[in-house]
């Protein structure tokens, strides 16, 4: 398991539709289990993708926790 963090301009809205998109059923095909304005948790191939969001100081910062996804998840956290 890892847990990775970023910066971003992007607002946690978009944030969270961009990590549906690259782990969710068209992405990496996880299935979402759990959806909020603040994170999204997704699950398959027996690990898991929890994706959370916090405005601070102007930007938003992104915490991405895994187990078996974590090369995917270094892609995901590169592409914001």
């Amino acid at each position: 398991m890892i847990r990775l963090g970023k910066e971003t301009r992007l607002s946690g809205e978009q944030v969270l539709e961009k990590a549906i998109t690259f782990f969710g059923e068209r992405g990496q095909g996880l299935s979402i289990t759990e959806r909020s304005s603040r994170h999204v948790s997704l699950e398959g191939g027996g690990g898991f993708v929890t994706v959370e969001v916090r405005h601070e100081d102007g930007a938003t910062q992104v915490d991405v926790s895994t187990r078996e996804w974590e090369t995917q998840a270094k892609g995901f956290i590169r592409k914001l």
